[in-house]
């Protein structure tokens, strides 16, 4: 007797599954590859060996190297953002709970991380396409925000814009911060100047 076949619902669970998986496993080698070499040095043919896909399956997931590197620089750090957002205690308003999830992020910089962090974005400002897909990354990235903190708002409205408002300031912040900390040569100590700048935003 043949076996049951699955689930339509849990084959296409599977299929997204396995594709987020690939998209992020070249991201992930895109990024390593631009930062051992550089971003010009580093071919779409070697990001795809390295992820072991072939050309035509890296250009399923993205449309140039830059896209690839954007996304394996920023995506792990900011990721980290919204998953910690999303376990903030509910009682905390949204900017509250925007700043406390700040407030850990020096524990993921620790081992080497702030000198990841510094590269990487020197390397981002030093290529105009790098800049422009990483600008791209942190606008999706408010909408990301937005939905994790919509619910904190007890007043919330359809339409209401302020936790766009709260996800685009707080990207904002995350910007100017690192464009300060970059002209300080990484010298300022950065999870600091993060919380100085999330201070100053009022979202009511």
């Amino acid at each position: 007797m043949s076996q049951p076949s699955a689930s339509p619902a849990l084959d296409v669970g599977l299929r997204e599954r396995k594709r987020r998986a690939t998209h992020q496993r070249i991201a992930d080698e895109a990024a390593r590859l631009a930062t051992q070499k550089g971003v010009a040095a580093t071919t779409i043919d070697e990001i795809a060996a390295a992820a072991e896909v072939g050309r035509a399956t890296f250009f399923r997931y993205f449309d140039a190297k830059e896209t690839a590197v954007a996304e394996g620089f920023n995506v792990p750090w900011l990721q980290l953002v919204i998953d910690n957002l999303l376990v903030q205690p509910p009682e905390l308003g949204p900017m509250e709970a925007v700043r406390e999830t700040f407030r850990g992020f020096a524990d993921a910089l620790e081992g080497g991380g702030t000198e990841l962090v510094l590269l990487q974005a020197r390397m981002s400002q030093a290529s105009p396409g790098l800049q422009a897909w990483t600008l791209w990354t942190y606008v999706r990235f408010e909408q990301a925000i937005a939905d994790a903190v919509a619910l904190r708002f007890p007043d919330l409205v359809p339409d209401d814009p302020r936790p766009r408002l709260v996800g685009a300031l707080t990207m904002s912040a995350v910007r100017i911060t690192l464009d300060t900390w970059l002209a300080s040569g990484g010298s300022k100590d950065l999870p600091t100047l993060l919380q100085e700048a999330l201070g100053r935003v009022v979202v009511r």
